[in-house]
């Protein structure tokens, strides 16, 4: 019986600096050489997925963007994109537009980047996720601009931030359409702000791993995920494993809980299940070494958050799991 293993990043294979551990690297590198199929599952995007995966070996295609596309790895490239169609992304900007948001419009420039327009106003939020990610190598940004006639049909994602009202305005506009798939959460951070994505009808995590699963010709699924974006995966899953900081419900829907994001808790289960010790194991490397003691902020800019997040799910300063993209 051949198997997938799909864990999702923020929260539950990332530490609670949001990188992947030098033990959990070794682990899951170890074992993808062996043969053994792991990958992940996540909101971001492969400009910020690619640094963070630079030393875990995988041999299996990331899913980003909630499935919108596959990141090829070893071509670094994207595959199986889901784009909206050019008459749907002329409404939606519509609706958009009538709650008086500027949403981060994600069109596909080439194979290996994104290209990210928004306009040269930009309230506090969308100016800090914007200055938080206009250096990463694998996408560019272009303020005031919009995309061309040519560039419309190759929208892979809109991203909007605003007060809550406005955004939950928008998010209900939206729901119903055929021609699109909707995500609305908090920002916790901020109460009174929220966040929504825009995709691809039937873009999700769940309809990814399946379809990643058939082309890889695995008969069975586990996978691993910490918040309320990964339930659909889950549900689709032969086996649903919960970090121990996962959110209540995500550990309601779990087959079994592990221990916490924050102690290689994914790598070494994936270990045990497929009764392999990898080398990192046999080398002696310290459960608490981790990528943000050894290494360097990457080329490519990415920086680890450096708080508790993930430790305490009930304190109110808490941050719900952003689709970092």
């Amino acid at each position: 019986m051949k198997t997938l293993y799909v864990s999702d990043m923020d929260g539950t294979l990332l530490d609670n600096d949001s990188r992947v551990s030098l033990r959990s690297a070794g682990i899951i590198s170890d074992l993808s050489r062996r043969g053994i199929l792991i990958t992940v599952a996540t909101a971001r995007t492969p400009a910020t997925v690619d640094p963070l995966m630079r030393d875990t070996y995988t041999c299996c295609p990331a899913i980003v963007m909630t499935g919108a596309a596959l990141w090829d790895r070893e071509k670094r490239e994207l595959v199986d994109m889901k784009l909206l169609s050019s008459e749907a992304f002329a409404d939606i900007r519509q609706v958009f537009a009538m709650a008086s948001l500027d949403p981060f419009i994600y069109t596909v420039a080439s194979p290996a980047r994104l290209d990210v327009y928004h306009g040269l106003e930009m309230s506090p939020g969308e100016e800090s996720f914007y200055m938080e990610r206009s250096h990463l190598v694998l996408k560019k940004f272009h303020l005031g601009d919009c995309p061309s006639a040519d560039e419309t049909g190759r929208v892979i994602l809109m991203f909007g931030i605003g007060d809550t009202d406005r955004v939950a305005g928008v998010a209900e506009a939206l729901e119903g359409r055929g021609d699109c798939s909707v995500s609305f959460y908090p920002d916790i951070l901020s109460p009174s702000r929220s966040l929504i994505e825009v995709f691809a009808s039937g873009v999700s995590k769940a309809g990814a791993v399946k379809k990643l699963a058939d082309r890889l010709g695995a008969d069975r699924i586990v996978v691993y995920g910490d918040n309320l974006n990964d339930l659909s995966m889950m549900a689709v899953a032969d086996e649903a494993v919960a970090v121990a900081n996962a959110f209540p419900e995500v550990r309601a829907a779990a087959t079994r809980v592990i221990g916490p994001n924050s102690d290689d808790a994914v790598a070494r289960d994936i270990r045990d299940l497929t009764d392999f010790k990898s080398m990192s194991e046999f080398n002696g490397t310290k459960d608490s070494e981790s990528m943000s003691e050894t290494a360097p902020v990457s080329d490519d800019g990415v920086m680890g958050f450096h708080n508790d997040r993930f430790g305490d799910r009930n304190r109110p300063d808490r941050l719900l799991k952003l689709k970092f993209c």
